[in-house]
């Protein structure tokens, strides 16, 4: 069977694009009756091949010795550089359509890398086409974009993409000739072709010399304004001004002719809209990768000096880490991990960028269940019984090892607004609602951030198990035993949820009611309520929709208070059942203060500890949303991004508010293109790719996050790429002895790193958070918001990266004493 073609290239070359035409079987057989039948029919079945129809979108970014750009055609977007534009239009024509000869010739341009490759080892010609059983996508660079978690600066006004001739007034001296590139009524962004030296905060003024030849502005042709951001380009500047206004702001002409103007020409200039493309693509990954986190960020706070965990952010993924820190009563006993003589060892760490290290088992006593709990630096101070401890610990079921991470807190980055100009956001009251003083007051006393990552592995545990714990000393074990609290205390668990849009806590409660309109009345009986809300049951169906105002009336209630009137209190109706039976109500206020949201207001201060809260635990989505919002925009812990790309799965984009993160630092000195990274050294090992998208394809949503460990050595110094960078999968190191060594010969080249990655399936995308900045992106570039939203829909899963190099070294530097005892 015919495997390399290249030998009847001549013959391809004819026939390319030419098989369906009505004379090619004529043409052939003559062209090709020196040939044997068999090699007949394998060139024809070739050439049919080749000019096949072809749906594959062509991503060459990081395979081509040239830079790449969006190129689209049959309303699909390929990335090519220049030469394979080039080589796609004239393929195009020859084979009339985007065909498997196109596709191939593109991917097999003279500047492709693993083209210039092969070239160079076998020191011949490239060839048009490479045989089809040639590797397409040997390479070393991964390329992939990073993406912070806010925080997203909103814009108070629109912005218009305007380039026209200005001038720029430094000074009565120096004056500099510079160009526009977008405009809105109270700013100016302009590009400088030469270095000035200028500073934010300096006044400058700004002449406009492109639009005074068009239109007057009245004796007044040069403005004030002052620089508030500057960024380096390519040959100059590009530098941010804001308008100052010398006299009234509402009477200044030229202010009223730009909000006219930008109004009449917005669709003819377009709206400046990368601010909220970027927010809105980070805004996309940070839905689908903080409900997939595996480690558990708790909150602490400080109430008199003495520092304590009080909330907790809890999903499906770190559920179990939140649980095993649980008595045998279901009460919360992370105050027993998070120690504060613990807290003052993991905030030393912290400063040197590191992390601490908590070993832990628990007693069953009685029916009782007691913490006993070891970071290494406790165990550090006694080397001997170290060993012990650890063998002792690794034999109880229990045995967990939790890596502990400290964060700072803001309580000013708990607001995330749209980065749509205030007039245009106040469309979605859920999204835009500030943080309220209550949730403020909540936050006053949180203090700091500790996060909590799991190290699961059977090997790792299985290492500690192996360790001796004979003879172990118990007066020594039991001073790592904590005392159980008499009174325990209060650490509440926040759900991760995008969707809850709740914004205050509600309380189960049932008391009869009257509800009225129209007319007509109907009894029944309370769910729960809330200040502002109210959820009801009547006894028959009600002739109502939703926007309808209702009266209600606490006729019980009213027996209990002579203060409040609980009569006739008007309500709007939110929601209905299908059988509108069940009501979701909201305050309505047409001119005064609402009776009902004073009396239950009231009712909640006194009753707290009486009453029954519902599901979300007495905890308002405004406090979860705030907390949420606080953990993402200090988010250490990078996730990788899987996409769907065809059938195949792309990882082009990752996430973390941490650029110095060491893993990250060493991708990006990998990487031959500026502002992005190369994840060689996290994608490189086939079988750990090709182990992920196997799982990938059979894994749900709700399934359990799939884990593995990776061993990774990097030689800074070597510049070739797959010889500077080793990665093995844990299971191909079998033994403590060649995990050893791996580590031994990674630290004698260069560093070392160990990290446990974690797979999770994401959910669908919550298109409501999302809309309100995707529909505005969409009403002036159509083209890419339908691109945004596929990119969204997309995700197909997150690959959490956590560093646990400590607990490697740890376990290195215990097998290193035990082989030297040994000796």
């Amino acid at each position: 069977m015919i495997k390399d073609f290249s030998k009847y290239q001549s013959i391809i070359d004819e026939f390319k694009g030419q098989v369906f035409s009505s004379d090619f079987e004529n043409r052939y057989a003559l062209a090709t009756k020196q040939l044997s039948k068999t090699e007949r029919f394998l060139l024809k079945m070739e050439l049919k091949r080749l000019a096949a129809p072809c749906t594959r979108l062509i991503d060459l970014r990081g395979h081509v010795d040239g830079e790449c750009r969006g190129y689209e055609h049959d309303n699909r977007v390929h990335y090519l550089d220049d030469i394979a534009i080039k080589v796609f239009e004239d393929k195009l024509a020859e084979y009339q359509g985007y065909t498997f000869g196109v596709y191939e010739a593109v991917m097999n341009t003279e500047n492709n890398f693993r083209v210039i490759y092969q070239r160079e080892k076998t020191n011949l010609a490239t060839p048009d086409v490479v045989p089809p059983t040639a590797k397409v996508f040997e390479k070393t660079q991964y390329p992939a974009q990073l993406f912070h978690f806010g925080p997203y600066f909103n814009r108070c006004e629109e912005r218009m993409n305007f380039a026209i001739a200005i001038q720029v007034l430094f000074n009565e001296k120096h004056l500099a000739e510079a160009t526009s590139s977008d405009i809105s009524v109270n700013g100016c962004k302009f590009r400088l072709s030469a270095v000035e030296n200028i500073k934010v905060r300096q006044l400058v003024s700004i002449r406009f010399v492109g639009l005074t030849g068009e239109f007057q502005f009245g004796k007044e042709d040069t403005f004030d304004y002052e620089v508030r951001n500057i960024q380096p380009i390519e040959g100059g500047l590009l530098v941010g001004a804001r308008r100052v206004y010398v006299g009234a702001e509402e009477r200044d002409g030229f202010r009223h002719f730009l909000k006219g103007f930008i109004q009449g020409n917005k669709r003819r200039y377009k709206i400046n809209l990368d601010n909220s493309i970027k927010a809105l693509q980070s805004r996309s990954f940070e839905q689908f990768v903080l409900p997939k986190s595996n480690e558990l960020p708790i909150f602490l706070q400080d109430v008199g000096g003495k520092v304590t965990p009080r909330y907790a952010l809890t999903c499906h993924n770190n559920q179990s880490i939140f649980q095993y820190w649980q008595d045998e009563a279901r009460k919360s006993t992370i105050h027993n991990l998070i120690t504060p003589e613990r807290l003052q060892r993991l905030k030393k760490a912290a400063a040197k960028s590191n992390s601490l290290l908590v070993f832990s088992f628990v007693h069953s006593s009685n029916g009782k269940s007691f913490f006993y709990t070891a970071d290494t630096q406790q165990l550090e101070q006694d080397s001997s019984f170290m060993s012990q401890f650890l063998g002792f610990a690794a034999s109880k079921k229990s045995f967990a090892i939790t890596l502990l991470s400290y964060l700072p807190f803001d309580a000013e980055l708990s607001d995330s607004p749209l980065t749509l100009a205030d007039s245009l956001a106040k469309k979605d009251e859920y999204l835009i609602t500030p943080v309220s003083n209550d949730v403020k007051t909540t936050l006053s006393p949180l203090t700091a951030i500790v996060v909590a990552q799991s190290v699961e592995s059977k090997d790792i545990h299985a290492f500690y198990q192996s360790l001796s714990y004979e003879n172990i000393n118990t007066c020594k074990l039991k001073s790592f035993g904590h005392k159980r609290l008499t009174e325990p205390l209060v650490i509440d668990d926040v759900g991760i949820n995008f969707n809850n849009q709740r914004q205050e806590p509600r309380f189960k409660y049932k008391t009869p009611v009257v509800v009225s309109a129209n007319g007509v009345s109907w009894t029944g009986v309370s769910h729960d309520f809330s200040t502002s809300g109210l959820k009801l049951e009547v006894e028959k169906s009600v002739v109502l929709k939703k926007g309808d105002i209702i009266d209600v009336s606490f006729p019980q209630l009213q027996k209990i208070t002579s203060s409040f009137n609980l009569k006739g209190l008007p309500y709007e109706v939110m929601r209905l059942n299908k059988s509108k039976t069940v009501l979701n109500l909201r305050v309505y206020v047409e001119r005064h203060q609402h009776i009902g949201r004073s009396f239950f207001k009231a009712l909640i201060q006194k009753n707290r500890e009486k009453l029954t809260p519902d599901e979300y635990a007495m905890l308002s989505p405004g406090l979860a949303k705030a907390l949420r919002n606080i953990y993402s925009r200090t988010l250490k812990t990078p996730s990788l991004i899987i996409q769907t790309s065809g059938s195949r799965y792309k990882v082009e984009a990752i996430t973390t508010n941490d650029d110095s993160a060491k893993i990250l630092t060493y991708c990006k000195q990998l990487s031959d293109r500026k502002q992005h990274y190369n994840l060689y050294p996290l994608l490189s090992n086939l079988q750990a790719t090709s182990l992920m998208h196997s799982t990938l394809k059979r894994m749900k949503p709700g399934n359990a996050p799939i884990k593995d460990i990776l061993y990774i050595a990097i030689n800074p110094h070597n510049e070739i790429i797959d010889q500077a960078v080793t990665t093995k999968l844990d299971s191909e190191l079998k033994t403590d002895k060649l995990k050893s060594m791996f580590i031994r010969n990674a630290l004698k080249r260069g560093v070392f790193f160990c990290l446990q990655v974690i797979v999770s399936r994401t959910d669908e995308p919550d298109m409501a958070y999302l809309n309100p900045e995707l529909s505005y992106i969409g009403s002036y570039a159509i083209h890419r918001g339908k691109q945004l939203e596929q990119e969204i829909w997309s995700v197909a899963g997150v690959v959490q990266i956590c560093d646990i190099t400590e607990e490697a070294m740890f376990r290195y530097q215990m097998m290193k004493q035990a082989t030297n005892a040994a000796v």
